[in-house]
């Protein structure tokens, strides 16, 4: 969430090894709920023929493929995600699902969503209705909306914090958290609790558990609340960390043990954790798994930048661009930066935002000359007077003037997407030598690997001009499957090509 102490251009990139993923997309477009023991579909459904396919394209990338960045057997993935906005907080009334939810939800569905992620509106923070932090805004409504979720065969994870707290809330204890540990921005007046404080876990992990045990919940959406070690500023401790962990530039002992707890009793539940630590940060565990999903971007206003340092990080990671900071060419570009590398961008959707969460009676906000967050809400509420019918922002991340063709484009490339990356898929990420080509790639340009019943080749050009590029065997563009099969190709300055072998 730190959105303005953010991004450090040298960050160090997490080097990983590989990790498995599955692909539930023939459940979800069944319209049938997903079972938490659901079996992987290679191994209970895959015919002789699948596995032979399989195997043999495999081959293809095992014996062809002589050097690379990152090499990865794909299973338990997920890629359509979407946050979802269920109205706003602060607000006059606490939302409630309706009608238009059920029909979104459709929406989602028959675009390819997967997974749907609430973030901060979905609790009660500020405690305007009687809940806290770690229970809903509305009860109620809250089990509706995942029971909605579910029967569409879509994975829920509301938003926590292992980190974050109200310097307001009446259950915060000073001994937490640093001296001038703060965070302010908006409505978030936020105390960073300190994770090696032994109070702090006592009281946090289980309201955590409760959650996930209390509401349905197919995991938690975990926004750190923590600032690593590496960009560490304020050293004094808390009057209640237990010191117990060596802590180093690379590595934050305490964050790794507490994330290492929750994320075993996550996975205890079958169940989803994404994380977020900061800007484009993964969490430096020295190679321990704390997640499923890491969710990078916010405050990072270059996709260039962001693509050169998450290309390191352990999947799987979800690119959010945030467009209060970035700048983007076109539409198309998220998918440019990040499908070469095993990552699909998140889309933003649910109820528009319309700005009215930074003008709550009663709700202390900074002065907008001095918070970006309260000038953005109020420039978003101006859009939406003039423009009730839409376009529509949908999240603080969302692009302000709307983009209307952004989420048909997600929807474009989900649908290329899904195939290439289905459960037990080996991914070759940014050749660097192979016989895949007939000559060097040209400069700028970018190619990796995907072997399963199919051969996809993804070939990216970051370069200002256009390029051509042959390859050894013959492909077809997904984008145009009837098409005359060919071993040249022509791809036009920042374009994406994903193409299918042709046996």
């Amino acid at each position: 969430m730190n959105r303005r102490e953010f991004f450090k251009a040298g960050a160090q990139a997490t080097l990983l090894g590989t990790v498995a993923s599955v692909n539930r997309s023939a459940v979800a477009a069944a319209n049938v709920p997903t079972s938490k023991s659901l079996p992987s579909v290679v191994l209970s459904h895959y015919t002789a023929e699948d596995h032979r396919r399989r195997l043999q394209n495999i081959a293809l990338g095992e014996r062809g493929v002589r050097g690379c960045l990152r090499k990865y057997l794909v299973t338990d993935y997920l890629p359509g995600q979407c946050c979802y906005n269920l109205g706003e907080y602060p607000c006059r009334k606490p939302w409630s699902p309706d009608d238009y939810d059920e029909q979104e939800l459709d929406r989602l569905h028959a675009h390819g969503i997967q997974l749907v992620q609430v973030f901060d509106d979905w609790n009660d923070s500020l405690r305007l209705f009687g809940g806290t932090k770690y229970t809903p805004t509305n009860p109620a409504g809250f089990r509706r909306f995942v029971k909605m979720v579910h029967r569409r065969g879509m994975k829920l994870l509301p938003y926590v914090s292992t980190g974050f707290l109200q310097v307001t809330d009446p259950d915060l204890r000073p001994e937490w958290y640093r001296p001038g540990d703060v965070l302010r921005i908006g409505y978030w007046h936020m105390a960073r609790c300190s994770p090696a404080s032994a109070g702090w876990r006592a009281y946090v992990l289980p309201r955590i558990l409760r959650l996930l045990d209390d509401y349905g919940a197919d995991g938690i959406y975990d926004d750190c609340g923590y600032v690593i070690n590496a960009h560490k500023r304020l050293l004094t401790p808390t009057a209640d960390e237990v010191m117990a962990f060596t802590e180093t530039p690379e590595h934050d002992g305490a964050l790794t043990d507490l994330l290492a707890l929750i994320y075993a009793e996550v996975k205890r539940r079958g169940g989803i954790l994404k994380l977020h630590i900061d800007a484009a940060e993964a969490p430096r565990t020295g190679g321990l798994p704390v997640y499923d999903y890491l969710w990078v971007g916010e405050g990072v206003g270059n996709g260039e930048q962001l693509r050169e340092i998450v290309k390191h990080h352990r999947p799987y990671v979800v690119p959010c661009l945030d467009m209060e900071f970035a700048k983007i060419g076109d539409d198309d570009e998220p998918y440019l930066h990040a499908i070469p590398y095993l990552q699909f961008p998140i889309l933003h959707a649910g109820h528009p935002v319309t700005g009215e969460r930074a003008m709550i009676a009663g709700v202390k906000y900074p002065p907008e000359a001095e918070d970006w967050w309260v000038r953005r809400c109020r420039a978003i509420w101006k859009h939406h007077q003039a423009h009730p019918n839409g376009p529509h922002t949908y999240s603080m991340w969302d692009s302000l003037p709307p983009r209307p063709a952004a989420r048909a484009t997600h929807a474009r490339w989900l649908k290329y997407y899904l195939p290439m990356v289905e459960e037990g898929t080996w991914a070759w990420l940014e050749i660097t030598d192979s016989n895949l080509f007939d000559q060097p790639l040209p400069k700028d340009v970018v190619a990796s690997a995907f072997a399963n019943r199919e051969f996809h080749l993804v070939l990216a050009n970051y370069g200002r001009a256009p390029v051509e590029i042959a390859t050894a065997a013959a492909y077809v563009p997904v984008t145009e499957p009837l098409a005359t099969a060919s071993k040249l190709w022509k791809l036009e300055a920042r374009a994406l090509r994903i193409l299918r072998r042709v046996a």
